[in-house]
């Protein structure tokens, strides 16, 4: 039992990113505007879905840098400097993203020229200093990785069901309740292993393991 309550405590199952969106923080440099914006994101999709609402929203702008990261375990990132020269802004943004040790976010950058050109150095402190302030403005907080399983099961058996999921307050995201019940759960990751072997136990469902 004790290896057991190690192991719980050794594996980390947690990440950190930001509670909601947050934006509209300005930085100027000798007359350029830098507006910055930061998102919490799951996808690509919802990554293309915010640079275009920017891109309405600043149509005049001359860039629209960004950076994101998505993931935990399996991660994947991109930086995109938007016409600005090479690694002078998507990578100084990413390099904010991972300074703050978060996940599941887009920073956009949004530049309006002033008249000036910054050079390379100037536009590397710039697209950073931006990134940092509207990362700082917002809310970083903790969430588990959680894994998600599909329960199929006889309606006349829903009262063992229920017990073990109430005993391990476990969330219940989608039932169907009929003769033939289904139900998606969600369990934190580092207890997954030992709920599903009590359901397993159990011999009267069919449980299975979500692709996320």
């Amino acid at each position: 039992m004790c290896a057991i309550k190690e192991l719980l405590i050794l594996e980390k199952d947690t990440y950190n990113t930001i509670d909601s969106a947050v934006g509209d923080t300005l930085f100027k440099e000798k007359g350029s505007k830098f507006i910055g914006y930061a998102f919490p994101v799951a996808s690509e999709d919802e990554v293309k879905t915010h640079l275009e609402d920017l891109k309405k929203k600043h149509y005049s702008a001359r860039h629209w840098c960004y950076a994101w990261q998505i993931g935990v375990e399996d991660i994947q990132y991109r930086a995109n400097d938007d016409g600005e020269p090479n690694n002078s802004a998507g990578q100084p943004i990413y390099g904010q993203i991972l300074s703050k040790e978060i996940t599941n976010v887009l920073v956009v950058v949004v530049r309006y020229f002033g008249g000036t050109k910054l050079g390379v150095g100037g536009l590397i402190s710039a697209y950073k200093t931006a990134a940092k302030l509207i990362l700082d403005e917002a809310k970083i907080i903790e969430k588990t990785i959680d894994v998600h399983f599909q329960l199929n099961f006889e309606y006349v058996d829903m009262n063992k069901v229920m017990r073990i999921i109430k005993e391990h307050s476990i969330e219940i995201l989608h039932q169907k309740m009929e003769l033939n019940c289904e139900f998606v759960i969600s369990i934190r990751k580092k207890y997954a292993n030992l709920v599903q072997q009590s359901f397993e136990d159990l011999r009267c469902l069919k449980i299975k393991a979500l692709t996320p």
